[in-house]
């Protein structure tokens, strides 16, 4: 984030604090002005009878039914009424309950303006927020060298297994009211384990037979294999078929998050021998 002319001068305080389970008012308000740029004052967006797919009628029937989840038939009838019941809420909501917004409104526009999630993201970083799109969904991973690491892996359409199973490991991790840190591990686990099968053309192979493949064929260092190799065995059980960490009681958010982007990287890594 670049420092204003004051902030560089001692003038004004810098914010410092990344914004985690909380919101100011210039995060807040910054967001909103991506959706009125990017949705709200887009042309004929609040005309009173715009009924086009990019129309303020359209899309408050699938906001009221989808997302506040009450009567179509009971929410205001002219645009400009509907936008400022919209903005009544989003002002008043929770700071979880604005990135639930947020991410319902973005994968809504998404259809009509691909910059989207670019732009949030942009606000994002600018304001702290610990908070990112990716894919799609919003994450607490902050780093932008780990985000740039999980849409690569999540836009490959090649090996659609290994994709589906790091999908869901994220949607598992991300879920804000109820994430599931020991199936997102899982699922992490389960996309090295994929990618080792299609590497090895041995639909049983471990990610231990993935690693031997490469070591004999020159690809890996016998001490990067056997780093690797450690690393991953404190995952399974001595026949390598259920994964003895999941039995824990005490796994964090941070266990997800290493699991999630150490697997993604080493996916990659094991694309690259292919």
């Amino acid at each position: 984030m670049t420092m204003s002319f004051s902030e560089r001068k001692g003038l004004k305080p810098r914010p410092e604090v990344i914004q985690i389970e909380t919101m100011n008012n210039a995060l807040r308000n910054s967001l909103w002005n991506v959706l009125d740029m990017m949705l709200w004052s887009t042309k004929n967006f609040t005309s009173a009878d715009s009924y086009t797919v990019a129309g303020i009628k359209p899309f408050s029937r699938f906001l009221w039914a989808n997302y506040f989840k009450l009567p179509v038939d009971k929410r205001p009838q002219h645009g400009y009424e509907i936008l400022e019941a919209i903005r009544n809420y989003y002002f008043k909501a929770s700071w979880n309950e604005v990135y639930d917004f947020i991410e319902f409104v973005a994968n809504f526009t998404v259809r009509l303006n691909s910059h989207i999630y670019e732009a949030l993201n942009g606000i994002l970083e600018r304001e702290l927020s610990a908070y990112r799109f990716v894919n799609g969904q919003l994450t607490d991973i902050t780093s932008e060298q780990e985000v740039r690491l999980l849409d690569e892996a999540l836009a490959d359409t090649q090996f659609t297994g290994v994709t589906m199973h790091l999908q869901r490991a994220l949607e598992l991790y991300a879920d804000r009211v109820n994430p599931d840190y020991r199936n997102s591990i899982k699922e992490s686990i389960s996309a090295v384990e994929s990618m080792a099968k299609i590497l090895t053309g041995n639909n049983k192979a471990m990610l231990s037979d993935a690693l031997k493949a490469l070591e004999k064929n020159g690809q890996l260092h016998r001490a990067l294999k056997d780093g690797f190799e450690k690393l991953y065995a404190y995952t399974s059980d001595a026949d390598g078929i259920r994964h003895a960490m999941l039995a824990e009681d005490n796994l964090t958010q941070a266990d997800a998050r290493y699991f999630l982007l150490s697997c993604t990287s080493f996916v990659n890594y094991l694309k690259s021998k292919m």
